[in-house]
């Protein structure tokens, strides 16, 4: 469990999608699924924290962007573990490989949109770097997602970023980290006070991911665009399978 957290922590920085490694794991362990999902949100929120701290000399000057933003994944994340609690399991089987593959696209296709929403910002006399109007409801549901599941919810992240800010992708990427960050630590907020909870695998997870934070801001830092861009779009595609698969 704690290589499974390792493992994740490194993808979810430089990525994400590593619910993908340890939610497996957790079931392979004979862990319950809904305990399995709760508690590997929890025990991930640490490793989100130290790849974001790996990436703080990209947030530089993205102070305020980060705080606008932050409110609509924290809403999200809320909303996605009620969501989590409330609905039946498997309400959200038809959804998520849909909303993996968009992210992929939006993430192949990032180079060209963005392009398209910057001319189209500047021909409203909006400020490009502001983002465009509809990246922060755009954020609020990948927080809804996140705090449900959150597979593959970095992948969502950057194609909405990547398009809807005129910035680079590492950039980008720094401040996926902290919504993710967010999402995670809301949604493992309201699981510690009204959902089976399992200490261990927290504890497990948690020092794993922590490592896996570290790790994967150094990797990801390294990677040129082109690079970034194309592993994001494996580990997106690896994951719509494996869900599909399972």
């Amino acid at each position: 469990m704690a290589l499974a957290g390792v493992a994740a922590g490194t993808i979810n920085t430089v990525v994400g999608s590593g619910t993908l490694i340890t939610f497996p794991t957790l079931l392979a362990f004979g862990v319950p699924p809904v305990t399995a999902n709760v508690s590997n949100n929890i025990g991930l929120v640490p490793g989100s924290v130290t790849g974001a701290i790996g990436y703080r000399d990209e947030l530089t000057g993205q102070r305020s962007r980060v705080v606008r933003l932050l409110s609509a994944s924290v809403i999200g994340g809320a909303i996605g573990a009620v969501l989590l609690l409330v609905l039946p399991d498997g309400a959200f089987e038809a959804v998520v490989p849909v909303l993996i593959m968009l992210g992929v696209v939006l993430v192949i296709g990032q180079p060209r949109l963005s392009a398209w929403v910057r001319r189209r910002a500047e021909a409203r006399g909006d400020e490009p770097s502001d983002g465009a109007w509809w990246v922060w409801p755009a954020v609020l549901l990948t927080g809804v997602y996140g705090g449900y599941f959150g597979a593959a919810q970095g992948v969502l992240l950057m194609g909405v970023l990547g398009i809807g800010i005129a910035q680079s992708l590492q950039r980008s990427n720094a401040v996926k980290n902290i919504l993710a960050a967010a999402v995670n630590g809301v949604a493992g907020l309201i699981f510690v006070f009204v959902a089976d909870v399992d200490w261990r695998v927290v504890a497990l997870i948690g020092a794993g991911s922590v490592v896996g934070g570290l790790l994967g801001a150094r990797i990801g830092k390294r990677l040129p665009p082109l690079a970034l861009r194309a592993t994001i779009v494996v580990v997106g595609l690896t994951a719509f399978v494996a869900i599909l698969a399972g």
